[in-house]
């Protein structure tokens, strides 16, 4: 299983809906909440190439972007893959 990991905040509702989603897959994931730290936010910005909403997901060590890709990666049937691969 490939690790996965999540930036987020504790009171974002597309964080809440990403890691629900892992969750019933039954998926475990390192959770990184960045709300009032500056330098991890900076360290998530630096990794998902700009992006500063949460959340931003990475698998593998590659970034697939927030909740909506994460769960259109899911519909598509390319989550478990990545997952596995």
């Amino acid at each position: 299983m490939q690790r996965v990991e999540i930036y987020s905040t504790p009171w974002c509702p597309y964080c809440i809906a990403a890691k629900r989603l892992l969750e019933r897959k039954g998926v475990s994931y390192e959770d990184t909440d960045v709300s009032g730290n500056a330098e991890l936010r900076q360290e998530m910005m630096r990794r998902a190439n700009g992006r500063h909403t949460v959340p931003q997901i990475f698998i593998g060590g590659k970034h697939v972007g927030g909740s909506d890709e994460l769960h259109a990666l899911e519909r598509s049937g390319k989550l478990d893959p990545m997952l596995v691969a």
